[in-house]
This record gives C-alpha cells, structure tokens and sequence, in this order.
C-alpha cells in the first residue's frame, strides 16, 4: 500500500492535482459529443422542416398552393422554424 502511494505521491496525482487533468477530459469529452450530434440534430431539424412543409401543402392545396418538398426547402424550414417555413413559403409565391 506504501508503494502505491508513494508512486501517486511522486507522479503528481495527489488528489486536487488530477482535478485539472479530469477537468480537461471533461472538456474534451463535451466538444466530441458536441460535434457528433450535430449532424444528427441537422437530420432531425430536416425531418421536422419537411413535415411542417407537408402541413403547409395540405392546408395549401385548399386554395390552390403547393410547395415542392427538397432536402434544401426541408433543412431551411428544420433549421429556422416556423420564419424558415414562412421564408420557404415567401420564395415559392414571390420567386416562381
């Protein structure tokens, strides 16, 4: 048991002296997490602007208006919401 102790004692490792390694881990940890999920949050954001855009067909075939479902008009509508589905909207009326 002495060894050990003396081994942690000469490595540096007393207890607040790993606080700044862990605290580093820490960090480094959160911004892979971070960087993975973005992707997968885009995918889900993309998801959830062509469904709002669906809606936005269904409650526009009623007076004759229809919008073309892409993965850009998807990802701007997921992305920003509701402003990004209105801006999606705005584009097909005022642009084509």
């Amino acid at each position: 048991m002495e060894m050990l102790e003396s081994v942690a004692a000469g490595a540096g490792l007393s207890p607040l002296g790993s606080l700044g390694p862990m605290l580093v881990g820490v960090v480094i940890l959160l911004i892979v997490v971070k960087l993975l999920s973005m992707p997968f949050k885009l995918v889900w954001n993309g998801i959830c602007g062509a469904v709002l855009l669906w809606v936005m067909n269904l409650l526009g075939a009623l007076v004759g208006l229809t919008i073309k479902i892409t993965v850009v008009n998807a990802l701007i509508a997921g992305f920003f919401g509701i402003p990004g589905a209105l801006a999606v909207l705005a584009y097909e009326l005022l642009v084509k």
